[in-house]
């Protein structure tokens, strides 16, 4: 049985860096079009979380990844927000 788009999503949690999550994410997106533009953001505040900030061709696709994985949209990026583990020291 192959795992919804939402544990999917769920699994990019397990990426330990901004570089494993790009690829991740690339993988999981690039399904619904070809991607021309990523850029991963990692914050480290409370809880360390990623923003993912991707544009796909075509446009069409994006509506339908935002769909599935219930992004958001930020300005003309697609947003996707992904809660990382704790760094370990």
């Amino acid at each position: 049985m192959t795992p919804s788009m939402h544990e999917r999503v769920r699994s990019l949690a397990s990426c330990s860096d901004a570089a494993s999550l790009q690829a991740a994410v690339s993988a999981i997106c690039g399904e619904f079009g070809r991607i021309t533009r990523i850029e991963v953001m990692t914050l480290a505040a409370e809880k360390r979380r990623a923003l993912c900030l991707l544009r796909l061709e075509p446009e069409a696709q994006e509506s339908r990844l935002m769909t599935s994985l219930g992004a958001s949209r930020f300005g003309a990026d697609v947003l996707v927000i992904v809660d990382l583990p704790a760094a370990t020291h």
